[in-house]
Parts: structure tokens; C-alpha cells; sequence
């Protein structure tokens, strides 16, 4: 059974990497990298303003696009983990952490980009019901400014050190 999924990933990871499929694997790539699966858009991104530098803008928005819409399935994700805890349990779940993100509201999710604790902390977002588009809002604006500096970091203040 693992075998036809193995090979059924493969085969879309191969067709998605053919040139004209770039920007449509630029969004599966990072929709995916914003769920809880540990996988890196920002290659994607790169390699795609590589080959084509006119690219820039459009792999940025479409990688924009495609993180915050995996960072809103993980809010959504969060939100029903908390619905079904709080059915089981009966009492909604609280701690030292839960406090600070509540504190900060949906402005926490401009640290969604992040490593590591970012795309956790969409889910988290929605675990505390956190109001839902000013979530996706604050996602946004974090994850598009990680794109442009990671990408313009990557193409023009270290360019050298990619060609080798």
C-alpha cells in the first residue's frame, strides 16, 4: 500500500518540477511546507527567480499565497484539535504559553514564518479560536517578508556563493 503512495508522490513532485509547471510547484511546495510536515519552500522559491530573475514578485506572491494557505489549514487544524480535547475532557485546556499567545492575539502570527515553532503556532492560533482572518492577515505579511529577503538574499547579496 505504501508503494502506490510513494509512487504517486514521486510522480507529482516530478511533474510539478517541469519549468512550466514553476509556479504552480512553488504553491503546492509551500502550502505544504506551512503545514506541520517539514519540508522547505524557500529552494523552490529560489531555484524558480533563478532561472527566470523576472520572476520575482510573481514566485513571491504565488509562495505567499500557497504558505498562508497552509498556515491557515493548520489554524483550522488547531481549531478542531481543541474542539475534540475539550469534548473529551470536558474543560478547555490552559497554560503559561497559551496565556502569552492570547496576549498578543493575532498579531502572534506575524511569527509565523519562523522555523520551527511557526507553522505550530498556526495551529495554535486556531487551538485559542483566535479570530480567523486577522490571523491569515498577520500570516500573510510575515511569511511575504521572509520570501522577499530570503530570495533577495539568496539572488543578489550572495549570489557568488550559489554558482559554485
Amino acid at each position: 500500500m505504501e508503494s502506490w503512495l510513494q509512487d504517486g508522490v514521486a510522480a507529482l513532485l516530478a511533474a510539478l518540477a517541469m519549468p512550466e509547471f514553476g509556479l504552480g510547484a512553488v504553491f503546492v511546495v509551500s502550502l505544504v511546507s506551512a503545514t506541520l510536515l517539514p519540508l522547505g519552500s524557500e529552494p523552490a522559491v529560489f531555484g524558480l527567480v533563478k532561472l527566470d530573475p523576472g520572476m520575482f514578485w510573481p514566485a513571491v506572491a504565488v509562495a505567499t499565497a500557497g504558505n498562508t494557505a497552509g498556515g491557515a489549514i493548520s489554524w483550522w487544524m488547531g481549531y478542531g484539535a481543541e474542539l475534540a480535547y475539550e469534548k473529551a475532557t470536558h474543560h478547555p485546556a490552559r497554560n503559561r504559553a497559551l496565556g502569552w499567545l492570547q496576549r498578543f492575539g493575532p498579531k502572534a502570527c506575524l511569527l509565523s514564518w519562523l522555523p520551527v515553532v511557526g507553522d505550530p503556532l498556526c495551529a495554535v492560533a486556531g487551538w485559542l479560536r483566535m479570530p480567523f482572518w486577522p490571523c491569515v492577515a498577520y500570516m500573510a505579511v510575515g511569511k511575504c517578508l521572509r520570501y522577499v529577503t530570503m530570495t533577495a538574499a539568496l539572488l543578489w547579496v550572495f549570489p557568488g556563493r550559489l554558482d559554485g
